[in-house]
């Protein structure tokens, strides 16, 4: 349909030139001026070869029929005749844009809703509402967050209706308005406001829900994280890649390729492991779990407005304002209750919230495909807000698909994450590498997807037959060893080497301005299984450290430990051998006390746990030494803070950037660096227990801790 916009408003700019040329000896005669030169009309462009007019002119029968067929086709649909019975029936100038194709048309021309209410003789959504030079040129939306998304292309003209009318912002405004103060985290949330109104987030917010908080559409909870834009796979990620621009219906075909023949709600993703509605059955489609939130949360709606709001609440989805008065208090919609007269008008600010996230889940039928894990953290955060039972209820996937943390969401203000980051934190950054051999900043992701480490013929996954660590160490795994993909990422970002190129030369007990502390950064499982092989620990000068561990055969590689989407240890295979256990913590396969405390039954994690603590007293001590204390906190960057009070512990107003330690010496350095490798590799007595013991008790040692009784391996 493009296309042939385009050469219609070609042929008509040829057309006038023709009449320009039009006069004897093809001259235009000019008032008052020379006669203007012969001027030479252009021949018509040929057809593109790409698409030959002749052809794409036979499509246009098939492509007006489906849209005939279609929602946006529908005159006598409520969507467009609700305003039939109005003196006069006209489209309000708020809902003619999207309920008009001709106030679409002017908003695409203007930005500004329509001048003037749009009569309802003619209505549905045209061709020419969506087939026009503004429209084609669309390629971003301002949701009513205020928040604006950009680069969208095609989908950009589907998204300016199907976005709701209401979001975080909006609904925080209410309830400040209603209170009378600028700021709403000053508002008591059980206080019933008069003024207060629900807020409807409208219908199919189908935008709102796929983009997450990038729209916020949603009621967004303070001091929660929230899922962005839910990217599905390459060619089915966008409106109308998933559903055909004409008849709107979804184009299936697309789905059954990796989902499978069924039905829509039945499917979820190999990386959604988890029960989120607690029903036990972790096989049923997103839809069903965002179908037995929904029932939990309405149930909590009802109980808090009946016992902190002092009045029943019912819900009926077909009659507006959709929360009303439960006048016999049964919890059901009973005859003459869902009337407008009978609106519920006992909101407060926390039972309006729950209300409108419930609503939002209600209106978007295809939330489960839009953004379902979106949805689903909305519907758990509304439960738990209002005193819901959520045990037994599940908010987020396992860390890879947790779209919501900080490892997906920490570059969400950037706009685009780094290129030092991209390659572990990006759905695209791992294929890039693999592919090219190098990393560049991508998009922000919302969790790793299927292809970020399955290539080519499904399932096949990327190889690689070699991983090079930070210190520039480089192993080599067996063939079939997929613990080579995982170790792309599970490597850490400093090592001995790292550490060493900023102490070189410096005394070990001596303050250096030019130290900063270095993190081993997250989970850097490889570097602990390798040991000195890679020395991802700080391992000091003169002392021997152990290299790989090699488990047992048939249990030797990540994702024969791990399951590969859950990652959870596949803890009964563990108890095959190790007989007795019930917590992989408690397993041993030594009796020596390595921590000094007496206990030889406990397992290698309680020894590194130990061992660990007596590093942080020995650290603690170390720096307040040296007159400057010294305090850690696992959860802020850069995790060692100046202890302020001197207390030993650190505070709230402690624990930030500003107040990061920075009196360094290299022993305290060194020992830090360590503290960190051995909490932030939490399977580290599975992985290379003794290597981590290593790095611990010699740790110690360095900023001179008592180590007698301790034993090191």
């Amino acid at each position: 349909m493009h296309k042939r916009i385009l050469i219609i408003a070609l042929l008509s700019g040829i057309s006038l030139l023709l009449a320009g040329c039009a006069g004897s000896a093809g001259q235009v005669e000019c008032p008052d001026c020379p006669a203007c030169p012969e001027a030479e009309c252009p021949e018509a462009p040929a057809c593109p070869e790409a698409e030959p007019c002749p052809e794409y002119e036979a499509m246009l029968p098939g492509i007006e029929a489906a849209w005939a067929g279609s929602g946006h086709a529908d005159a006598t649909a409520e969507a467009f005749r609700h305003w039939d019975e109005d003196d006069p029936a006209v489209v309000p100038t708020f809902c003619a844009k999207c309920h008009s194709a001709e106030g679409y048309m002017e908003f695409l021309t203007t930005g500004e809703n329509s001048s003037e209410p749009v009569a309802t003789d003619v209505m549905g959504i045209t061709c020419e509402a969506c087939h026009n030079r503004a429209a084609i040129a669309k390629d971003s939306v301002v949701m009513p967050s205020g928040l604006e998304l950009t680069g969208l292309g095609d989908e950009a003209r589907c998204m300016e209706c199907h976005q709701g009318r209401h979001s975080t912002v909006s609904v925080d405004g209410a309830v400040a308005g209603a209170a009378g103060v600028e700021d709403v985290a000053e508002v008591d949330p059980d206080t019933i406001f008069e003024e207060l109104g629900f807020a409807n987030i409208h219908y199919y917010p189908a935008a709102a829900t796929k983009y997450g908080t990038f729209a916020k559409g949603g009621y967004e909870y303070a001091g929660k994280s929230y899922d962005g834009n839910f990217a599905h796979v390459e060619e089915y990620d966008t409106c109308i890649e998933c559903h055909s621009p004409h008849t709107l219906e979804v184009q299936a075909e697309g789905c059954v390729k990796c989902h499978g023949e069924g039905e829509f709600a039945g499917y979820r993703l190999e990386g959604s492991a988890v029960d989120y509605d607690g029903d036990g059955d972790i096989e049923e489609g997103i839809a069903g779990e965002i179908a037995g939130l929904q029932e939990a949360l309405y149930a909590a709606i009802q109980a808090y407005a009946a016992g902190t709001a002092g009045t029943g609440i019912v819900y009926d989805s077909h009659s507006y304002p959709y929360f009303f008065i439960d006048g016999d208090g049964d919890g059901a919609v009973t005859e003459g209750e869902a009337a407008y007269p009978n609106k519920y008008a006992s909101w407060t600010p926390r039972l309006l919230r729950a209300a409108y996230n419930y609503q939002m889940s209600a209106k978007d039928p295809g939330a489960f495909a839009h953004g379902g894990k979106y949805i689903i953290q909305l519907l758990y955060d509304s439960i738990e807000d209002l005193g819901g039972e959520v045990a037994g209820l599940h908010r987020n996937d396992h860390g890879h698909f947790a779209g919501s943390e900080d490892a997906f969401r920490h570059w969400d203000e950037d706009g685009e994450v780094s290129s030092s980051c991209a390659k572990c934190h990006t759905a695209t950054g791992l294929p890039t590498f693999a592919k090219e051999g190098v990393n560049i900043s991508a998009e922000i992701s919302n969790g790793l997807q299927c292809e970020t480490c399955h290539s080519g013929e499904w399932p096949g996954r990327f190889t690689f037959e070699s991983v090079a660590f930070p210190s520039g160490a480089t192993v080599t795994v067996a063939e079939g060893d997929e613990s080579s993909l995982c170790m792309q990422c599970h490597q850490g970002r400093s090592s001995t080497v790292t550490v060493n190129g900023m102490a070189a030369g410096l005394p070990g007990n001596e303050v250096a301005d030019s130290l900063r502390f270095t993190n081993i950064h997250y989970f850097a499982a490889g570097a602990s299984r390798y040991g000195t092989e890679v020395q991802g620990g700080y391992e000091f000068d003169g002392k021997e450290y152990v290299g790989f561990f090699a488990h047992v055969e048939g249990y030797d590689a990540c994702t024969e430990c791990h399951d590969a989407h859950e990652l959870e240890v596949k803890t009964a295979e563990c108890f095959t051998c190790h007989a007795g256990y019930e917590d992989v913590k408690d397993i041993r396969m030594s009796e020596v006390d390595y921590d000094g405390d007496g206990d030889v039954a406990e397992g290698i994690a309680g020894e590194v746990e130990t061992m660990a603590a007596a590093l942080y007293e020995a650290i603690k001590a170390y720096s307040a030494g040296i007159g400057f204390p010294v305090v850690y906190e696992s959860h802020s960057y850069p995790y060692f803070f100046a202890d302020l009070n001197g207390d030993g512990e650190a505070t709230p107003d402690e624990a930030n950037y500003g107040n990061r330690y920075g009196t360094w010496t290299p022993n305290l350095l060194e020992a830090a660096y360590n503290y960190q490798y051995a909490l932030k590799d939490p399977g580290g007595f599975t992985h290379n227990g003794k290597y981590v013991l290593q790095l611990l008790y010699d740790s110690i040692v360095a900023v001179g801790g008592d180590v007698s009784g301790l034993t090191r391996p």
